[in-house]
């Protein structure tokens, strides 16, 4: 595939560079699930740091293949990250540039595809992987208020605006909400076509919504009913429901949908 080609080019490339510790693969990689619409996910682990230095970063992109582009990854909360889009095969490839300390805290094991000495082999061996798991309180801290401004916007006519709010619920929210309730890795949207069952497929496709007053509030009262349910089933007693802002939410929204 060429996603496996274009790693084993960058082993040959970054076991002659004595700056480079090891290289690793991550994401669709891990679980043998790529396919030729898959990008590929590199952690590249260097003595010096380079993560956070756009110019550094870019310096070893280039030397990986017929690259066209690339950017860091402000828009996600990673400096560290690049990604970047490469020619000849066309192909996304994000790497992620480590120091060997960094390595040790991450979100999951990737494959060491090259290292020096077993670093990162070793790493691996003594130290847990932690992948993010949703905060269900910062979820029930800010749900109701998110509720409340998608009704108003509907009712002032801003129905793009009511979209995207619910799409980052979905995406914040019920998917990862979903996932655990599978016992699968919270990962957003990712997958969750393969992944969830058709009974809770079926509770985000409800979610959507067309550019319509109508359809929005609909699927917004969708919204609020999957919450529940998952709040009820997946919740643990200490966290602290916001039963206020809820109620008056509801009271605000009911009077739009004119109940």
């Amino acid at each position: 595939m060429i996603q496996q080609d274009f790693a084993y080019n960058v082993v040959q490339i970054v076991q002659k560079d004595a700056g480079v510790i090891g290289l690793a693969a991550a994401g669709s990689w891990i679980t043998q699930e790529l396919d030729e619409y898959s990008d590929i996910d590199l952690v590249l682990v260097t003595k010096e740091k380079m993560g956070g230095n756009k110019e550094k970063m870019l310096l070893y992109a280039r030397q990986f293949g017929d690259f066209i582009s690339g950017f860091t990854g402000d828009h996600v909360g990673e400096p560290r990250l690049l990604v970047c889009l490469y020619d000849k095969p066309l192909l996304h490839v994000d790497i992620k540039f480590l120091t060997l300390p960094e390595f040790h805290t991450r979100i999951e094991n990737p494959v060491v595809l090259f290292e020096r000495n077993n670093k990162l082999t070793d790493i691996i061996n003594s130290t847990e992987a932690a992948w993010p798991q949703p905060d269900l309180q910062w979820i029930e801290d800010r749900i109701w208020t998110w509720v409340h401004y998608i009704a108003g916007k509907a009712a002032r006519g801003e129905y793009f605006e009511c979209l995207d709010g619910l799409g980052f619920i979905r995406a914040r929210v019920l998917a990862p909400l979903l996932q655990l309730k599978s016992n699968t890795l919270p990962r957003g949207l990712r997958k969750v076509e393969k992944k969830l069952t058709p009974p809770d497929l079926e509770s985000l496709k409800i979610t959507n919504a067309q550019y319509s007053k109508a359809s929005i509030i609909k699927a917004l009262d969708n919204t609020i009913s999957v919450y529940r349910t998952l709040r009820r089933k997946l919740f643990p007693p200490e966290i602290a429901l916001q039963a206020k802002a809820e109620k008056r939410s509801m009271e605000f929204f009911k009077k739009i949908k004119g109940d």
